[in-house]
């Protein structure tokens, strides 16, 4: 327990120097001891108009938007029993697209600080139906019918959006700025708006994990141990749209950061989700945050989307870590 308590510690030490950077980077660099001093005592200048005014609140979208994808991966993936799983799994992803889509093309609304929650009712309504499909016949929601259905309703949905978007040029023009993934462009009072959510699901994630460990040795095991199959995973699916959902809804479907940092997390404290949950909240962020400073260099004094680096970076480090370890069956 102690490596894990330590490893924790040093990621924390992690997150905060990735913090201060995003704060410091960008077309107009800020030296990290004056970034420090104006986080405090603002003393209006320009560097402190961007300080408080776009990184602040750009480096909060990513802390808030990184552990809730990361969390919401490692639940999924536990939930599911699938090394593969992601936020596109149970449909998030595509019901937050296709209501994204309906809300640019049919009622005609651009401003994302109201298009995001087309997006999060997007993603709870396809996840609730998913979970409604997996869960009809005798055998109830077992993983293999959960990501069944999640794939089913995804293309269905992903078809539609695709309908929209080729006989509508500014719906096309719209969706493909929330769905390349960004941290940028939203609105400083957005963090604050998805933030209750997210926090609700991170407690629910927090509260599953002593269940969750059951139920990974089979759902007969997991009721012995005092555990309810059932009652955990519409928990669990509930605490996925939370977390997936106004993650997605917020910054665009992001690639490879619920898929890969699970498995990081997993790599250094093991199976136990106790522990994997909390390691996924901080591993995320230093990711997600990481690879938008990295966008802000390769391209200055312009800038490659977060969810473009994203994929770059995250795709190489998960196939290094199915080289380096078989990823085991959850």
């Amino acid at each position: 327990m102690s490596r894990r308590a330590g490893g924790l510690a040093l990621i924390v030490a992690g997150l905060a120097l990735v913090l201060l950077l995003s704060i410091s980077v960008g077309a107009r660099p800020i030296p990290v001891d004056r970034v420090w001093g104006l986080v405090w005592t603002p003393d209006g200048s320009d560097d402190a108009i961007i300080v408080h005014d776009l990184r602040i609140p750009r480096t909060v979208l990513g802390l808030v938007v990184g552990a809730a994808l990361g969390v919401g991966g490692a639940l999924m993936q536990a939930l599911t029993r699938n090394p593969l799983a992601d936020p596109g799994l149970l449909g998030v992803n595509a019901g937050a697209a296709a209501a994204v889509v309906t809300a640019t093309a049919v009622l005609g609304i651009v401003s994302p600080l109201v298009y995001v929650w087309f997006a999060f009712l997007g993603a709870g309504v396809a996840s609730v139906v998913v979970y409604g499909v997996g869960a009809a016949g005798r055998s109830g929601a077992t993983p293999v019918r959960l990501a069944l259905a999640g794939t089913a309703v995804s293309f269905a949905l992903l078809a539609y959006v695709q309908g929209l978007t080729l006989i509508d040029r500014e719906t096309l023009d719209q969706y493909r700025f929330w769905q390349v993934g960004a941290l940028a462009g939203h609105a400083p009072s957005l963090s604050a708006q998805i933030a209750p959510f997210i926090a609700i699901g991170l407690l629910l994630a927090f509260a599953l994990g002593r269940p969750l460990n059951a139920i990974g040795l089979g759902d007969e095991a997991g009721r012995a141990l005092g555990a309810s199959p059932a009652r955990t995973r519409v928990l669990g699916a509930v605490a996925i749209t939370l977390l997936c959902g106004a993650g997605t809804a917020a910054a665009g479907p992001i690639a490879f950061i619920g898929l890969t940092v699970p498995h990081v997390a997993r790599a250094i404290t093991g199976p136990d989700q106790r522990w994997v949950l909390p390691y996924s909240a901080l591993l995320a962020p230093v990711m997600l945050l990481g690879a938008d400073v990295v966008g802000r260099v390769v391209n200055r004094p312009g800038e490659l989307e977060v969810g473009i680096v994203s994929a770059l970076i995250g795709g190489p480090v998960f196939i290094a870590i199915v080289r380096r370890r078989r990823i085991a069956q959850l």
